[in-house]
């Protein structure tokens, strides 16, 4: 009895949990009117990652909780990729024009290109899964893709840390919840003997959540220098506007 009870709250847990790790992340960008220091990229990898679970879900019928998790993470980010767009520093690519990326690739100026770009990454899914959906191999294929997209999550971030030599404007609430977050589906794949991707892909994305936490330690929370020298630049041309 007791043993139902905790696999029950185990799977609400799952399903609920890592999408509220953002939430904290986005109270913060939002109490500061900064997204600085929060990668956009960890966005664009969760949202395709999940949208690609939902359909491998359709073709390899995993336990439920996991599916709402997709589900739930993927509303979650689309409300923080609208909140670090609003609140995007004054100077960044896609204001300055200065995209490195092919197509300028999730560093568009509004918010409806990335809609538009979502709306027709599902299409695509759709008719894809219509065509291959049946066969064993696509969908096993479709599961390490979806997952193994969802592992490389910390690596925007651990870039963008290494680039900064800081964790300015990344809280520690989510990076605990990454860490314990990941620890705990480990766990929790392995117990409930879930698909062989999960497992696989739930280890590597820890050891990454690992150097992270090194860089923390390391590099600490300081405002980088890039920050300050934009804070400096501003205040001149607010003065010699003035003027």
């Amino acid at each position: 009895m007791v043993q139902g009870w905790l696999s029950i709250l185990a799977s609400i847990g799952m399903a609920i949990g890592p999408p509220l790790v953002y939430a904290d992340q986005a109270y913060s960008i939002i109490k500061k009117k900064d997204s600085t220091g929060f990668s956009r990229d960890v966005c664009a990898i969760l949202l395709l990652a999940n949208i690609t679970r939902c359909f491998f879900w359709l073709g390899d019928r995993f336990e439920f909780a996991l599916l709402f998790q997709s589900l739930f993470m993927i509303v979650a980010q689309l409300a923080l990729l609208y909140i670090c767009l609003k609140y995007r520093p004054p100077v960044s690519p896609e204001s300055l024009g200065t995209s490195t990326r092919p197509f300028s690739f999730w560093q568009w100026r509004t918010y409806t290109q990335y809609i538009e770009f979502l709306a027709g990454f599902i299409i695509c899914q759709a008719i894809v899964f219509l065509i291959f959906g049946s066969s064993n191999i696509y969908v096993a294929i479709l599961g390490f893709v979806a997952l193994g997209l969802e592992s490389t999550l910390p690596i925007p971030q651990l870039i963008s840390n290494y680039k900064q030599k800081s964790l300015y404007g990344f809280r520690m609430s989510t990076l605990l919840g990454w860490f314990g977050g990941d620890a705990f589906k480990v766990v929790y794949f392995f117990l409930k003997k879930n698909p062989l991707q999960f497992k696989v892909c739930a280890i590597f994305q820890l050891s990454i959540d690992c150097v992270i936490v090194v860089q923390r330690l390391y590099y600490g929370n300081a405002i980088p220098a890039s920050v300050l020298q934009e804070e400096d630049d501003l205040e001149q041309a607010l003065v010699l506007a003035e003027e």
